[in-house]
């Protein structure tokens, strides 16, 4: 008997989702609007898909994926790269949207990847407040280094808007712990979170709501989630140094700073840090070993439910 197991890619664009049925690769084009989206999901649930995949793209993916998880069907938001690099594999290089949807529907069968709950309102409005943070530090660092290329002409309204972004940096600062203080178990996560010195609101928000699986994998796969598991490069008598890749960048960004505050005031990391620079390793290595050590911790604290205890120093 053939088999008849379905996996269905969506490619979302501004205006358009294609949709991609694996293996067949039958595909069909719905309009991004609210009526073709409740069309959409009638015509994927008719092929009863293992899987349904799409891709994250800034945000515009959240609404479909959100109407397909409350019908009930299993759907999985995937890392874009991931996808790309999985087609060029195969030997797929041609790039259109209706490909693009068959591809995922196909590393949807090949990966299956895991899928997890969809986030609900108080995740989606912290998720977006982190997002808005995070664009404003973007604009912050552009704007501090146009001010040193300034001339007087432009110099004091580019510092007028450095000190806007920092005032509305700190109120997003602001609405983030107040965000988080109104769910229970937001609530308690963060607090075990930031009992760890060097830990602090914006840290333990952006664990929150981008790093969901934070407590629920081991160590190894919490690393290699984020990307600071170092993979080895060697190949027959070769053997490169080891290095970070993939992961989740924005998780990654506010870790590093975390790290640095970390060895200033938390004894653990700066012993750590301290040993790994007189054993000879560059900087540069040392913190993001920091990085791994402070992440792998967290996970064990998260995953006991406990505070910030000594036993976690060898986690």
């Amino acid at each position: 008997m053939a088999d008849t197991k379905k996996w269905i890619g969506i490619d979302v664009s501004g205006k358009e989702l294609s949709v991609g049925v694996y293996p067949s690769g039958e595909t069909r084009t719905f309009a991004y609007e609210p009526e073709s989206v409740a069309e959409l999901g009638v015509f994927v649930a008719s092929f009863k898909p293992e899987l349904i995949i799409l891709e994250a793209t800034g945000g515009l993916e959240v609404g479909v994926a959100g109407e397909l998880y409350n019908a009930g069907m299993p759907v999985c938001v995937v890392n874009p790269r991931q996808v790309r690099d999985f087609a060029k594999s195969i030997g797929i290089l041609a790039k259109t949207d209706n490909i693009d949807a068959v591809v995922l529907g196909r590393y949807g069968e090949a990966v299956k990847p895991q899928i997890r709950p969809m986030p609900n309102e108080e995740e989606k409005a912290i998720k977006e407040i982190v997002a808005r943070r995070r664009q404003l530090i973007d604009m912050l660092v552009q704007e501090k280094n146009r001010y040193t290329r300034a001339s007087k002409q432009t110099g004091p309204d580019i510092m007028k808007h450095i000190k806007w972004l920092e005032k509305r940096i700190k109120d997003l600062d602001k609405d983030l712990s107040e965000a988080v203080k109104k769910s229970p178990m937001w609530a308690e996560k963060g607090s075990i979170l930031k009992s760890v010195p060097g830990v602090g609101d914006v840290l333990s928000s952006t664990l929150i709501s981008d790093l969901p699986e934070l407590g629920a994998l081991n160590h190894k796969e919490i690393a290699a989630l984020v990307g600071v598991a170092p993979f080895n490069c060697d190949s027959g008598k070769m053997h490169g140094r080891r290095q970070v890749w993939g992961g989740r960048r924005n998780v990654r960004r506010v870790l590093y700073m975390g790290v640095l505050s970390g060895i200033r005031c938390n004894p653990v990391l700066r012993a750590f840090y301290e040993k790994l620079v007189a054993a000879g390793k560059k900087p540069k290595v040392a913190l993001t070993a920091c990085m791994r050590k402070l992440l792998v911790i967290l996970n064990a604290m998260v995953k006991s439910k406990q505070a910030w205890k000594a036993e976690f120093v060898n986690a």
